[in-house]
């Protein structure tokens, strides 16, 4: 069984929120999942191989959370290698931000695809002006996700 380890950038609880929903939904249909906030971690979060969920705001102008900022920066770095992990990225934003919507998911896709990840699907942007909920949208996106796109991509990686 693929666990999944959804990495959480928050500042409003709103990244935290949507991924204890998905964890709950991927643990029903019998999927493993576990959440590791972002706070303190540093690129030793990824010395896994295997399979990462980025669930993550927006802040500021296009910045990645302040309980994220520790680890991207030490992704950028030390540059690790990092072509044994397969990626998803949840970037959640407000597109009344106009050029700064979803960038902190958005700048953790970059980096991991130039550290060697590979992206399994396209990264799931939110809108909070959309006036649906994060939880409810993402909810709907993970198991097809999962099962369709990152399941795969993990057994041709074997």
């Amino acid at each position: 069984m693929a666990e999944l380890r959804i990495l959480v950038g928050t500042m409003t609880g709103t990244a935290e929120a949507v991924a204890k929903d998905l964890e709950q939904v991927l643990s029903k249909a019998g999927h493993g999942a576990e959440i590791i906030l972002m706070d303190g971690r540093d690129a030793s979060a990824f010395d896994k191989a295997g399979a990462y969920l980025i669930c993550t705001s927006t802040y500021g102008s296009g910045d990645v959370p302040d309980n994220a900022q520790k680890l991207f920066a030490s992704l950028e770095e030390l540059r690790p290698d990092l072509r044994g992990v397969i990626y998803g990225v949840i970037a959640l934003g407000d597109r009344t931000y106009g050029a700064t919507f979803c960038q902190g998911g958005l700048r953790f896709d970059r980096l991991l695809s130039e550290l060697g990840a590979q992206r399994a699907g396209e990264v799931l942007q939110h809108d909070a002006s959309a006036g649906t909920m994060a939880e409810d949208v993402a909810s709907e996106w993970i198991l097809p996700w999962f099962e369709q796109q990152l399941l795969p991509a993990l057994e041709q990686r074997v």
